[in-house]
């Protein structure tokens, strides 16, 4: 057997096969209780959450594509450019609990540099992660990785299945700038839980991505951009919602806003109606005037100190921030 086949072989032998746990369970009859909830409410609004279907998801990803929307490279240039002081100040073989993990990648570029001891993919379907785990596992063949299926926005079950050491320090990783979908008092409630989820061993923390305040036209540029993808992804809203409560929204009938807030420090995407119209879904219906929105998601921006001022009221011991050379972005860890 030629050497280089042997070695391939021996490597397969020693892979480690991926943990699955699904805890999460899809209620269609409470899935649209919540969005009529909001839809029925003075100012109407839907959770951000239902703008990520399958078309949204894959709008979502074009959108990271865009010249407007630098988000998702400046993060990524600045955990290049960081890295070597990242690795200095997170603790050497933790398990990294990704929250929201998706494709796995932006964790998967860490996990070697970082010196992971273990890896748990979070996301609300482990269907979601399967693939990139496959992936990941073969490229980190022995380190013990795990999906698990859960909705962590309202607090983050760590099930007994997952057999976490208590003295194996804990890094939660939350990059992205997803916490700018909730507002000050969510976020702190939110920050708060996964505090509690650092549990107890020493060097365990949170490493989270910050989207920075900066110039309003430019943030609002960043969520209507020139091509239209994001006013896409707003309206395709509309069609999920359709799918979820049987309603008869019509596209044609909504455009997509976004403004910046000033005294909330937040980019709003609303979806207005163009006209009057009559939504009906099964049991009931709202009437929307002439230029009435519906509130579908709030960006909030924070400064460096007002988030570090954040993560300690919520129980955080010590922050170090990093950002770009231009501060448009920060990548926060907090020592629990």
């Amino acid at each position: 057997m030629p050497v280089a086949t042997h070695r391939v072989s021996a490597l397969t032998c020693r892979m480690t096969t991926p943990q699955f746990i699904q805890l999460y369970q899809h209620n269609a009859a409470a899935v649209a209780q919540e969005l009529l909830q909001g839809l029925n409410a003075p100012q109407a609004f839907t959770s951000p959450k239902y703008l990520y279907d399958a078309l949204g998801s894959r709008l979502f990803e074009a959108i990271t594509e865009l010249p407007e929307y630098d988000l998702t490279r400046t993060e990524a240039e600045l955990m290049r450019l960081h890295s070597a002081s990242m690795a200095a100040q997170l603790p050497r073989g933790a398990c990294w609990i990704d929250l929201g993990a998706g494709n796995c990648e932006k964790a998967g570029r860490l996990l070697g540099p970082m010196g992971a001891g273990r890896y748990v993919a979070v996301d609300i379907s482990v269907d979601f992660v399967r693939q990139a785990l496959d992936v990941l596992q073969r490229q980190h063949p022995s380190l013990p990785m795990a999906g698990l299926g859960v909705d962590f926005s309202g607090g983050l079950p760590l099930p007994t299945e997952l057999a976490l050491d208590p003295a194996q320090p804990r890094v939660l990783f939350y990059p992205g700038s997803s916490i700018g979908n909730f507002t000050p008092e969510q976020a702190l409630d939110f920050l708060r839980n996964l505090h509690s989820a650092c549990g107890s061993a020493p060097g365990s923390g949170l490493l989270i991505g910050v989207d920075l305040l900066k110039d309003p036209a430019e943030m609002e540029a960043a969520y209507d951009d020139a091509l239209g993808v994001t006013a896409a992804f707003d309206l395709n809203l509309l069609l999920h919602i359709n799918r979820l409560v049987g309603s008869n929204f019509a596209v044609r009938d909504w455009r997509h806003l976004s403004r910046f807030n000033a005294p909330l420090s937040r980019v709003e995407m609303h979806l207005q109606a163009s006209h009057a119209v009559t939504v009906q879904w099964p049991g009931g219906h709202r009437q929307f005037a002439a230029g009435e929105t519906i509130h579908t998601e709030n960006a909030c921006k924070w400064t460096v100190p007002s988030f570090e001022a954040l993560l300690r009221s919520a129980g955080f011991a010590s922050t170090h921030a990093w950002t770009d050379p231009a501060h448009r972005f920060a990548v926060f860890w907090a020592g629990a």
